[in-house]
Formats: C-alpha cells, sequence, structure tokens
C-alpha cells in the first residue's frame, strides 16, 4: 500500500533550530527506508522566504499499522518537530526516480 505522509512542523519557538539540528538523523532514517524500498519520493515543504515548514513523504507500506511504527521511530517526531500529521492512502501515477536536490 502506498502513503501520503504530510506532516507540518511545530509553531513553538526554536522548532527551525530543532529541525536543522535533527535533519541528518531524519536524512539517515530516510536512507535506511529507502534502501529497505519504502520511500517513493520525499521532501521538504517552504514557506513564502523558502524556509522549511513540513515534510510529505509517499511510502509503499504494508499497512496503516507500519506508518504508525515508522512514525513513532522518526526522528522528527521523536524530536518534536512534526506537529501536525496528515496520513492518506495514495496511487502513484507517475514517477521518476531522479533524485531533484539534496
Amino acid at each position: 500500500m502506498q502513503f501520503l505522509i504530510v506532516a507540518y512542523d511545530s509553531r513553538e519557538e526554536g522548532t527551525y533550530e530543532r529541525r536543522m539540528a535533527v535533519r541528518p538523523l531524519h536524512l539517515e532514517n530516510m536512507a535506511k527506508a529507502r534502501a529497505a524500498g519504502s520511500v517513493i519520493c520525499a521532501g521538504g515543504m517552504l514557506d513564502e522566504e523558502g524556509k522549511l515548514k513540513g515534510s510529505t513523504l509517499v511510502m509503499e507500506l504494508p499497512d496503516r499499522e507500519a506508518v504508525d511504527a515508522y512514525l513513532e521511530t522518526e526522528p522528527y517526531v521523536v524530536h518534536r518537530v512534526w506537529e501536525d500529521i496528515r496520513v492518506e492512502r495514495f496511487n502513484t501515477v507517475i514517477l521518476d526516480e531522479r533524485p531533484l536536490r539534496k
């Protein structure tokens, strides 16, 4: 099953700095999930100034319980970066695996 995860950052003061401090752990976690075949695509959402304000992921996982298990260990969740997380079933129609940016 595919899932779209849309996660907005906390509006708490210091969240952006916490995000940037935790980002290496998040990217390491994403690399492991990608190696396991779970990540279809992922990226950051930007505010009007181009500053990260959240993330989106499209993941292939067996079921919603697997999504919840993934989120329990996601560094942005553990370190309180993401505040509002929405999960929807998804169906990827077009996929281009070339990374666009780092």
